[in-house]
C-alpha cells in the first residue's frame, strides 16, 4: 500500500490474525474477551451480584459478548453509546447424527447456516471448530485447523451443462467427505474429542462447523485487498474491539457516556435466540448496569432517551462485473472509508439525524465516508440494527464497510478500511 501508514497495515494485520484464530462464534468472543482483559476489563457473571465500580467489564453468553466501560462520574442515568455488530457467519453446521456415507465414502452430516454461498464451499480444504459440552456441563473451545472435510464437485464430464448454470441441492450435494469406509456411529465426535484432548464418552453435545483452512492474505498489485473468511462480520467486530480499548484507556478526558460493544450470535439467521439481537441479553446487561449503580426505572428511562448505537455491518462495494445490479449514484469502494447505510423502508434503521450523527463521528476522527443505498430492484438485506432500533427504543445508525464477495467462504475488503472504521467507532465512543 503505497500511500498507507505504518499502523494501517498493523490495525489490518491484527485482523487477518484475529480471523484465522476465530473460526467460530465461540473462539470470536473468547479472543475479543482475551484483548479486553488486557486493556483492564474484567468478566462478570450473569450468575452473581453486580457492583457499582468503575472501569471495564464484559459478559460472556454462547458465541455473544456485551462489554462496557463505566468512567468515573457515570450517574445511573448517564446515556449509552452502543457499537454493534455480530460473531456468526453463513457456514456448514454439522448434524446430531453426523456420521453418514454412500458409496464407500464416510461423511458427515451438515446443515447449512444462514444465507451460504454454497459453491464457494466447494473443493475448498475444510478444518472443523466450535465447542463441545461435557457432562458436567462445561464447554470447552475445539478447532481442527487442517484439512479434513471437502465437498466435491461433480467433475465436467458428469455434468456437460454445469457453466450454464450450477445448480445445488442443500440435502444431496454439500455433505462433506472427510474418508474412506463404511460410516461408524459416533466417530466424528471421539475423533474430535480426541484432537482437543477430551474424554469422548465425556461428550454430551456439540455445536460444530466447518470452516476454510486457508489463511487470510493480503491480495492486488500493491496488497491494497486483503482476503479472507468470515468478515462479515469479525471485521466489525475486531474494530469495535480495538474502539472499546481506545476509548477506555485513551489519555482525553473520561466519557461523557458509557461506550458499550455488543458483539450478538445469530445475525445471520434471524437474531431470535437468547445470544441474538432480538433476544434479551443487551437490554439486561444495560439495565443491571443502572441498577447496579442505584438506579431506579426513571433513571434507566433517562439513559435509554440518550442512548445511541451504531449497528456495524459489511455492505455491498459496487462489483466491477456488476455494476448494473447497484444503485448508480452509490457505488461505494474499498479504501474509500466506512459506509452509511440507509433504507427507508427500515431494513436499515438510518434516518437524517443519524446521518448527521455518524458525519460528526467521521469528522472528529478525520475519517472519509461513503453512502450505500440499495437499487429499487433489488431486494435489500437487513442487520440487528432494525431489531435493535425496535427491540430498546433507542436511536440506531447503520454502517459498516464495503466488501465484495459476501457470504463467501472467503470475503474481499480494502485494506485501510477496518482502520478507518475503528477510527470513527473510536471518536464515537470516546465523544
Amino acid at each position: 500500500m503505497s500511500d498507507a501508514t505504518p499502523f494501517d497495515r498493523a490495525h489490518t494485520d491484527g485482523l487477518l490474525s484475529f480471523l484465522a484464530a476465530s473460526p467460530s462464534p465461540y473462539h470470536a468472543v473468547a479472543n475479543a474477551a482475551a484483548e479486553l482483559e488486557k486493556a483492564g476489563f474484567r468478566q462478570v457473571r450473569e450468575t452473581e451480584a453486580w457492583d457499582a465500580s468503575t472501569g471495564g467489564k464484559y459478559v460472556l453468553r454462547g458465541g455473544a459478548l456485551i462489554a462496557w466501560y463505566v468512567p468515573e462520574g457515570a450517574t445511573p442515568a448517564t446515556p449509552f453509546r452502543i457499537v454493534g455488530a455480530h460473531t456468526d457467519s453463513p457456514n456448514l453446521r454439522v448434524k446430531p447424527v453426523p456420521d453418514t456415507g454412500a458409496a464407500g465414502w464416510r461423511q458427515v452430516a451438515v446443515e447449512v447456516y444462514g444465507g451460504a454461498l454454497l459453491n464457494t464451499w466447494l473443493d475448498r480444504d475444510l478444518g472443523l471448530s466450535g465447542r463441545v459440552t461435557l457432562r458436567d456441563g462445561t464447554s470447552h473451545l475445539v478447532n481442527v485447523d487442517r484439512p479434513l472435510l471437502r465437498v466435491p464437485q461433480l467433475a465436467i464430464h458428469l455434468d456437460r451443462q454445469v457453466n450454464e448454470g450450477l445448480k445445488l441441492d442443500r440435502q444431496r450435494h454439500m455433505t462433506p467427505i472427510w474418508g474412506l469406509g463404511q460410516a461408524r456411529e459416533g466417530d466424528l465426535v471421539r475423533f474430535v474429542a480426541q484432537e482437543s484432548g477430551l474424554d469422548a464418552d465425556a461428550v454430551a453435545g456439540w455445536d460444530l462447523m466447518a470452516h476454510s483452512v486457508e489463511a487470510p492474505a493480503y491480495l492486488g498489485r500493491e496488497e491494497e485487498l486483503a482476503a479472507g473468511p468470515r468478515m462479515d462480520n469479525l471485521l466489525s467486530v475486531h474494530a469495535g474491539v480495538a474502539a472499546l480499548t481506545a476509548a477506555a484507556t485513551g489519555e482525553g478526558p473520561q466519557p461523557a457516556a458509557i461506550p458499550v460493544l455488543a458483539a450478538f450470535d445469530h445475525e445471520e439467521n434471524g437474531s431470535q435466540s437468547d445470544t441474538g439481537a432480538q433476544g434479551p441479553l443487551l437490554g439486561s446487561v444495560l439495565e443491571r448496569s443502572v441498577f447496579a449503580r442505584g438506579g431506579a426505572y426513571e433513571d434507566r428511562a433517562r439513559a435509554w432517551a440518550g442512548t445511541v448505537c451504531l449497528s456495524s455491518d459489511t455492505g455491498h462495494a459496487v462489483h466491477p462485473n456488476y455494476a448494473e445490479r447497484h444503485e448508480p449514484g452509490h457505488h461505494p469502494m474499498p479504501n474509500g472509508g466506512p459506509i452509511l447505510k440507509v433504507n427507508v423502508n427500515q431494513r436499515y434503521s438510518t434516518d437524517g439525524s443519524g446521518r448527521a450523527l455518524f458525519a460528526a463521528a467521521c469528522e472528529r476522527a478525520g475519517v472519509p465516508w461513503q453512502s450505500f443505498v440499495s437499487h429499487n430492484d433489488m431486494p435489500c438485506g437487513t442487520t440487528i440494527g432494525p431489531i435493535t432500533a425496535a427491540r430498546h427504543g433507542i436511536t440506531t445508525v447503520d454502517i459498516g464497510v464495503a466488501i465484495l464477495s459476501m457470504h463467501s467462504a472467503r470475503e474481499l475488503c480494502g485494506t485501510q478500511d477496518p482502520y478507518l472504521l475503528a477510527n470513527c467507532l473510536t471518536a464515537f465512543l470516546a465523544e
